[in-house]
């Protein structure tokens, strides 16, 4: 199976957020689903989708076990009736220990910017380096490269504020109800273009900053340093 098999954005999409809308806003009434049981079928499917990534594809990591574990804790919420609050309060907290892991891997050997961006699958990392030590650049680049990892650290703080903003907005009415899971629906589909879609372009400024400093420091062209499968 190839990569692009194996990582599919539009099935991710589907799965994680467009079904569980769907479910959660038009069938959680008591003629359909109901309210507990439309939360569970809701929740299975991003909760399926997870456990699939990551035993078949292996793709075991501290992001994705996060994304489990917000999935439990959102059926927790609901299923035993707790005050919404705590789902503001969770929806913000996910980001947020995410933003904190990077930071603090800005202490360690190993800052999070090169697993995500700075690594060989996206960039031929031996090049750039070989390239900064002839310009005698490198140790420059590692301090720049924290930077960067301070920019990706802030991505996520947009993206908790906005998650609890966003909860805080639009869920509203008891865990339980199914004007609960309706708006629950709906603020998973809205986190997309709200949280997602800004959240990806600064991503993607993440990126053209590290790609600039590596311009700067090594000489090398965006051709040169991308590594083209």
């Amino acid at each position: 199976m190839t990569d692009q098999q194996k990582q599919n954005p539009f099935m991710d999409l589907i799965v994680s957020i467009v079904l569980p809308s769907v479910v959660l806003m038009k069938f959680s009434g008591e003629d359909n689903l109901g309210p507990v049981m439309g939360l569970i079928v809701a929740l299975a499917f991003p909760l399926g989708w997870g456990l699939y990534e990551l035993i078949v594809h292996k793709k075991r990591n501290f992001v994705a076990l996060l994304g489990l574990i917000s999935v439990l804790l959102t059926g927790g919420i609901g299923l035993m009736k707790l005050d919404n609050q705590w789902l503001a309060i969770k929806e913000a907290a996910i980001p947020a220990l995410i933003g904190i892991g990077v930071v603090i891997s800005t202490y360690t050997k190993y800052p999070l910017v090169k697993t995500l961006l700075f690594n060989p699958k996206i960039l031929h990392v031996d090049k750039i380096n070989e390239k900064l030590e002839e310009k005698n650049n490198k140790e420059q680049f590692d301090k720049q490269l924290l930077n960067t990892n301070y920019l990706l650290a802030g991505t996520f703080l947009f993206s908790s504020i906005m998650n609890y903003i966003l909860a805080k907005w639009i869920v509203v009415s008891p865990s339980g109800t199914e004007a609960f899971n309706e708006e629950l629906g709906k603020m998973t589909l809205m986190s997309y273009p709200m949280i997602a879609i800004p959240s990806m372009i600064m991503m993607l400024g993440v990126f053209y900053y590290l790609w600039k400093t590596i311009n700067k420091l090594s000489g090398l062209t965006l051709e040169e340093v991308i590594a083209a499968k």
